[in-house]
Protein backbone atom coordinates (compact mmCIF):
# COMPACT_ATOMS: atom_id res chain seq x y z
CA UNK A 1 0.00 0.00 0.00
CA UNK A 2 2.87 2.02 0.99
CA UNK A 3 4.83 1.65 -2.55
CA UNK A 4 1.26 2.20 -4.14
CA UNK A 5 0.84 5.70 -2.53
CA UNK A 6 4.65 7.03 -3.43
CA UNK A 7 3.83 5.83 -6.87
CA UNK A 8 0.85 7.23 -7.37
CA UNK A 9 2.37 10.96 -5.78
CA UNK A 10 5.40 10.15 -8.23
CA UNK A 11 2.85 10.09 -11.52
CA UNK A 12 1.11 12.91 -9.93
CA UNK A 13 4.35 15.39 -9.28
CA UNK A 14 5.56 14.47 -12.91
CA UNK A 15 1.98 15.16 -14.47
CA UNK A 16 1.85 18.76 -12.33
CA UNK A 17 5.55 19.78 -13.22
CA UNK A 18 4.98 18.70 -16.85
CA UNK A 19 4.63 21.81 -19.53
CA UNK A 20 1.42 22.80 -20.77
CA UNK A 21 1.49 24.58 -24.36
CA UNK A 22 -0.77 25.77 -27.01
CA UNK A 23 -0.75 26.96 -30.35
CA UNK A 24 -3.88 29.78 -31.17
CA UNK A 25 -3.58 32.21 -34.08
CA UNK A 26 0.20 31.78 -34.57
CA UNK A 27 0.87 31.82 -30.65
CA UNK A 28 2.93 29.44 -28.86
CA UNK A 29 2.02 29.60 -25.28
CA UNK A 30 3.83 28.20 -22.67
CA UNK A 31 1.85 27.25 -18.87
CA UNK A 32 -0.47 30.13 -20.08
CA UNK A 33 2.28 32.96 -20.94
CA UNK A 34 3.29 33.24 -24.69
CA UNK A 35 7.13 32.59 -25.41
CA UNK A 36 6.94 32.49 -29.77
CA UNK A 37 5.18 33.00 -33.00
CA UNK A 38 5.01 30.01 -35.47
CA UNK A 39 4.05 30.75 -39.56
CA UNK A 40 3.36 28.06 -41.89
CA UNK A 41 4.22 28.32 -45.74
CA UNK A 42 4.67 25.26 -48.26
CA UNK A 43 4.45 23.16 -45.17
CA UNK A 44 7.86 24.70 -43.93
CA UNK A 45 6.69 26.19 -40.32
CA UNK A 46 8.49 29.29 -39.65
CA UNK A 47 9.60 29.36 -35.65
CA UNK A 48 9.84 33.73 -34.16
CA UNK A 49 10.46 35.64 -31.45
CA UNK A 50 7.34 37.67 -30.41
CA UNK A 51 8.60 40.57 -32.24
CA UNK A 52 8.19 38.43 -35.34
CA UNK A 53 11.88 37.99 -35.97
CA UNK A 54 12.59 34.43 -37.63
CA UNK A 55 14.55 32.08 -35.76
CA UNK A 56 14.54 28.63 -37.10
CA UNK A 57 12.33 26.56 -39.92
CA UNK A 58 11.48 23.04 -39.68
CA UNK A 59 10.28 21.19 -42.44
CA UNK A 60 8.61 17.80 -42.02
CA UNK A 61 9.64 14.92 -44.66
CA UNK A 62 7.61 11.34 -45.53
CA UNK A 63 9.50 9.73 -47.96
CA UNK A 64 9.30 5.78 -49.54
CA UNK A 65 12.81 3.97 -49.13
CA UNK A 66 12.10 0.94 -50.58
CA UNK A 67 8.88 -1.03 -51.23
CA UNK A 68 6.44 -0.71 -48.31
CA UNK A 69 9.45 1.44 -45.85
CA UNK A 70 8.97 4.85 -45.13
CA UNK A 71 10.76 7.25 -43.21
CA UNK A 72 9.21 10.20 -41.51
CA UNK A 73 11.37 13.03 -40.03
CA UNK A 74 12.10 16.83 -40.07
CA UNK A 75 14.54 19.37 -41.77
CA UNK A 76 15.82 22.01 -39.15
CA UNK A 77 17.22 25.38 -40.59
CA UNK A 78 17.96 28.32 -38.02
CA UNK A 79 16.94 31.27 -40.28
CA UNK A 80 19.79 33.51 -39.37
CA UNK A 81 22.87 31.18 -40.32
CA UNK A 82 21.50 28.48 -43.03
CA UNK A 83 25.07 26.97 -43.73
CA UNK A 84 23.69 23.57 -42.53
CA UNK A 85 20.52 22.30 -42.57
CA UNK A 86 20.34 19.17 -39.96
CA UNK A 87 17.67 16.02 -40.15
CA UNK A 88 16.31 15.18 -36.89
CA UNK A 89 13.72 12.82 -35.69
CA UNK A 90 10.45 14.52 -34.47
CA UNK A 91 8.04 13.82 -31.77
CA UNK A 92 4.23 14.30 -31.13
CA UNK A 93 2.07 14.68 -28.33
CA UNK A 94 -0.44 12.26 -30.03
CA UNK A 95 -0.79 9.89 -32.78
CA UNK A 96 -3.29 12.43 -34.05
CA UNK A 97 -1.28 15.50 -33.64
CA UNK A 98 -1.08 17.59 -37.09
CA UNK A 99 2.25 18.92 -38.37
CA UNK A 100 1.95 21.90 -36.60
CA UNK A 101 1.68 20.39 -33.11
CA UNK A 102 4.49 18.07 -34.04
CA UNK A 103 6.67 21.00 -34.59
CA UNK A 104 5.87 22.59 -31.41
CA UNK A 105 5.79 19.77 -29.14
CA UNK A 106 9.15 18.58 -30.65
CA UNK A 107 10.42 22.38 -30.27
CA UNK A 108 9.31 22.13 -26.59
CA UNK A 109 9.86 18.82 -25.12
CA UNK A 110 12.58 16.75 -27.49
CA UNK A 111 14.96 19.41 -29.07
CA UNK A 112 13.70 22.09 -25.96
CA UNK A 113 14.49 25.22 -27.96
CA UNK A 114 11.44 26.99 -26.52
CA UNK A 115 11.34 27.55 -23.53
CA UNK A 116 9.49 29.60 -20.87
CA UNK A 117 11.69 32.55 -21.56
CA UNK A 118 11.49 32.21 -25.39
CA UNK A 119 13.37 30.55 -28.25
CA UNK A 120 16.56 29.39 -26.81
CA UNK A 121 19.16 30.60 -29.31
CA UNK A 122 21.79 28.76 -27.36
CA UNK A 123 20.01 25.43 -26.99
CA UNK A 124 19.30 25.95 -30.58
CA UNK A 125 23.13 26.76 -31.77
CA UNK A 126 24.17 23.66 -29.33
CA UNK A 127 22.23 21.58 -31.94
CA UNK A 128 23.40 21.94 -34.99
CA UNK A 129 27.52 21.81 -33.34
CA UNK A 130 26.16 18.59 -31.74
CA UNK A 131 23.90 16.94 -33.78
CA UNK A 132 21.92 14.22 -32.24
CA UNK A 133 21.74 10.87 -34.06
CA UNK A 134 18.70 9.78 -35.60
CA UNK A 135 17.39 6.56 -34.24
CA UNK A 136 16.10 4.42 -37.00
CA UNK A 137 14.74 1.14 -36.33
CA UNK A 138 16.21 -2.09 -38.04
CA UNK A 139 13.72 -2.15 -41.04
CA UNK A 140 14.65 1.19 -42.19
CA UNK A 141 18.24 0.75 -41.63
CA UNK A 142 17.95 -2.50 -43.76
CA UNK A 143 15.57 -0.47 -46.17
CA UNK A 144 18.44 2.69 -46.95
CA UNK A 145 21.61 -0.03 -47.31
CA UNK A 146 19.20 -1.49 -50.27
CA UNK A 147 18.25 1.71 -51.66
CA UNK A 148 22.34 2.54 -51.16
CA UNK A 149 22.69 -0.31 -53.38
CA UNK A 150 19.94 0.07 -55.93
CA UNK A 151 21.69 4.01 -56.36
CA UNK A 152 24.56 2.55 -57.42
CA UNK A 153 23.02 0.47 -60.27
CA UNK A 154 22.03 3.84 -61.92
CA UNK A 155 18.70 1.06 -63.57
CA UNK A 156 17.05 2.61 -66.48
CA UNK A 157 14.87 1.08 -69.17
CA UNK A 158 14.61 2.50 -72.16
CA UNK A 159 11.95 2.72 -74.88
CA UNK A 160 12.48 -0.96 -75.76
CA UNK A 161 12.60 -2.53 -73.22
CA UNK A 162 16.22 -2.80 -72.23
CA UNK A 163 17.65 -2.47 -69.10
CA UNK A 164 20.56 -0.17 -68.84
CA UNK A 165 22.89 -0.19 -65.70
CA UNK A 166 25.06 2.46 -65.37
CA UNK A 167 25.15 2.93 -69.45
CA UNK A 168 25.25 -0.34 -69.80
CA UNK A 169 22.79 -2.74 -71.58
CA UNK A 170 22.06 -5.29 -68.78
CA UNK A 171 19.14 -7.09 -70.09
CA UNK A 172 15.60 -6.67 -71.22
CA UNK A 173 12.07 -7.47 -70.65
CA UNK A 174 9.55 -9.38 -72.70
CA UNK A 175 5.76 -9.89 -73.34
CA UNK A 176 6.01 -6.47 -73.25
CA UNK A 177 2.49 -4.57 -74.32
CA UNK A 178 2.70 -2.37 -77.21
CA UNK A 179 1.85 0.54 -75.55
CA UNK A 180 4.78 0.12 -73.38
CA UNK A 181 6.42 2.85 -71.83
CA UNK A 182 9.62 2.59 -69.97
CA UNK A 183 8.25 4.86 -66.91
CA UNK A 184 4.30 3.15 -67.49
CA UNK A 185 2.93 1.77 -64.58
CA UNK A 186 1.99 -2.27 -64.97
CA UNK A 187 -1.81 -1.92 -64.10
CA UNK A 188 -3.26 -4.59 -66.61
CA UNK A 189 -3.57 -8.27 -65.15
CA UNK A 190 -2.39 -10.10 -68.15
CA UNK A 191 -2.12 -13.92 -68.77
CA UNK A 192 0.99 -14.01 -70.05
CA UNK A 193 4.15 -12.88 -67.45
CA UNK A 194 6.71 -10.04 -68.32
CA UNK A 195 9.76 -11.83 -68.35
CA UNK A 196 13.25 -10.68 -67.81
CA UNK A 197 16.20 -12.01 -68.99
CA UNK A 198 19.96 -10.69 -68.44
CA UNK A 199 21.77 -9.22 -72.00
CA UNK A 200 22.98 -12.84 -72.68
CA UNK A 201 19.38 -13.71 -72.90
CA UNK A 202 19.98 -15.94 -69.66
CA UNK A 203 16.21 -16.14 -67.93
CA UNK A 204 16.23 -14.16 -64.47
CA UNK A 205 12.79 -13.89 -63.92
CA UNK A 206 9.23 -12.99 -64.39
CA UNK A 207 6.62 -10.62 -63.12
CA UNK A 208 2.88 -11.75 -62.71
CA UNK A 209 0.61 -9.28 -63.33
CA UNK A 210 -2.50 -11.13 -61.85
CA UNK A 211 -0.72 -11.72 -58.23
CA UNK A 212 1.78 -8.65 -58.15
CA UNK A 213 4.48 -11.22 -57.62
CA UNK A 214 8.38 -11.50 -59.04
CA UNK A 215 9.86 -14.56 -59.04
CA UNK A 216 13.39 -15.66 -59.53
CA UNK A 217 14.94 -18.24 -61.84
CA UNK A 218 16.23 -19.11 -58.59
CA UNK A 219 13.01 -19.77 -56.69
CA UNK A 220 13.00 -16.57 -54.57
CA UNK A 221 9.15 -14.59 -54.49
CA UNK A 222 8.34 -11.01 -53.54
CA UNK A 223 4.75 -9.56 -53.60
CA UNK A 224 5.14 -6.48 -55.05
CA UNK A 225 2.06 -4.68 -53.99
CA UNK A 226 -0.03 -6.16 -50.85
CA UNK A 227 -2.81 -4.22 -48.65
CA UNK A 228 -1.52 -2.81 -45.44
CA UNK A 229 -3.22 -0.26 -42.96
CA UNK A 230 -1.67 3.32 -42.68
CA UNK A 231 -0.36 5.32 -45.50
CA UNK A 232 3.05 2.92 -46.05
CA UNK A 233 1.50 1.06 -48.23
CA UNK A 234 3.56 -1.52 -50.95
CA UNK A 235 4.09 0.35 -54.12
CA UNK A 236 0.80 -0.86 -55.99
CA UNK A 237 1.40 -0.56 -59.94
CA UNK A 238 5.15 -0.98 -60.02
CA UNK A 239 6.90 0.79 -62.99
CA UNK A 240 9.61 -1.36 -65.11
CA UNK A 241 12.40 0.39 -63.37
CA UNK A 242 11.30 -0.70 -59.99
CA UNK A 243 10.83 -4.41 -61.12
CA UNK A 244 14.36 -4.49 -62.35
CA UNK A 245 15.56 -2.68 -59.49
CA UNK A 246 14.03 -5.31 -57.30
CA UNK A 247 15.03 -8.19 -59.05
CA UNK A 248 18.46 -6.78 -59.46
CA UNK A 249 18.67 -6.62 -55.18
CA UNK A 250 16.71 -10.61 -55.16
CA UNK A 251 19.33 -11.93 -57.56
CA UNK A 252 23.47 -10.25 -56.82
CA UNK A 253 24.54 -12.19 -59.82
CA UNK A 254 22.03 -10.46 -62.51
CA UNK A 255 23.62 -6.61 -63.10
CA UNK A 256 27.38 -7.47 -62.91
CA UNK A 257 27.94 -7.06 -66.67
CA UNK A 258 30.48 -4.63 -67.30
CA UNK A 259 31.42 -4.44 -70.85
CA UNK A 260 28.85 -3.99 -73.30
CA UNK A 261 27.21 -6.82 -74.71
CA UNK A 262 24.72 -7.18 -77.73
CA UNK A 263 21.09 -7.32 -75.96
CA UNK A 264 18.99 -10.53 -77.22
CA UNK A 265 15.64 -9.29 -78.95
CA UNK A 266 13.06 -7.60 -77.26
CA UNK A 267 9.66 -9.41 -77.52
CA UNK A 268 6.59 -6.88 -77.87
CA UNK A 269 3.43 -9.16 -77.61
CA UNK A 270 0.18 -7.82 -77.04
CA UNK A 271 -1.41 -9.73 -74.00
CA UNK A 272 -6.20 -10.12 -73.95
Amino acid sequence: MKKSIIIFFTVLGVLCSAQNFKTKRGIISLDGVHVAKIANKSNIYTFMDLNDTPMYTIEFIDKSIVDSVRDSYIKLNRVYNRDKTIELDYISPSAFSGEEKSAVYTSIKGLKIIDNKGINIKNLDEIFKNVPKRKLDTKTKDAYTTRSKIDKMNIEVNKVGEIISNGVPVGYFTNLPVSFGSEDTITDKTFVDIEIYDAKSKYIGRYITTTKQLKTAGGKTFTIYREMSGRASVLKFPTYKAIAERLAIMDPNFIKIQDKVTVGPVSKETSN
